[in-house]
């Protein structure tokens, strides 16, 4: 089947009344539609044919504050995948991990997470400066095999700060040796299951055991910019 793109614009560009978007193939004037979701997966549902499954799935596993569940989920989470974008909704994600508990959820509509001194680059906190959209992508890889994710609004507060708002100091639970710089408080707007068909279950082992881990130039971009070989480390590429 091929997809006219006129149609496709068609549907995208059909008022949105409702906060979540508009369901579309569905009369609004009659039926409830005020759904979560974007208006783009809303037309891609109608068109695509998954609209009963996708509201299905709305309406038992979308919450907009955080359960119970989710609260003692993260609470036990050693790592976390981070996106951001910015104005222009150039996008970036990044990887962050402390000890079980180094994401903190304050209540059920906020967690905040730290930042530590890294390369100096801070494209997150760049992007958060621009726009403040932000998703958390939790995943228990070692004992429930499953995901949460957490979109909201994300707001960049300094260590004093924090520690003056909301009682946040380095300790064990955040991460043993390192000092947080500042935190991320996120303003949470959905969360929702990712569940565990196809994610791997991990084994923990100690970072000392086996290779070293990866640093440096692991890639080669030194190198290549260098022209050196990527077998030998000398010549032209």
């Amino acid at each position: 089947m091929v997809y006219d793109p006129s149609l496709i614009a068609a549907l995208a560009a059909r008022p949105q009344p409702y906060g979540g978007g508009v369901r579309v193939g569905h009369d609004s004037r009659t039926d409830d539609c005020n759904l979560p979701g974007s208006h783009g997966e809303h037309v891609l549902q109608s068109l695509f044919a998954t609209g009963e499954r996708a509201e299905n799935f709305y309406r038992r596993q979308f919450t907009e504050r955080l359960t119970h569940e989710m609260r003692e989920f993260i609470a036990r989470q050693e790592m976390a995948f981070v996106g951001t974008a910015d104005a222009a909704g150039n996008c970036d994600t990044t990887f962050r991990s402390g000890p079980a508990g180094f994401v903190r959820v304050l209540d059920d509509t906020t967690l905040v997470y730290p930042e530590f001194r890294g390369n100096g680059v801070l494209a997150s906190l760049g992007n958060i400066l621009e726009n403040p959209h932000i998703s958390l992508l939790f995943v228990d890889f070692f004992d429930d095999l499953a995901g949460l994710h957490v979109n909201g609004r994300a707001t960049i507060t300094t260590a004093l700060d924090a520690a003056r708002r909301y009682g946040l100091d380095d300790d064990d639970r955040t991460s043993p040796g390192r000092r947080v710089e500042r935190w991320v408080k996120v303003d949470v707007e959905e969360a929702y299951i990712h569940c565990s068909k196809h994610i791997p279950r991990l084994a923990r082992k100690d970072r000392r055991d086996g290779p070293r881990p990866a640093a440096g130039d692991h890639f080669g971009v030194a190198r290549a910019r260098a022209g050196a070989s990527p077998r030998d480390g000398n010549g032209p590429l």
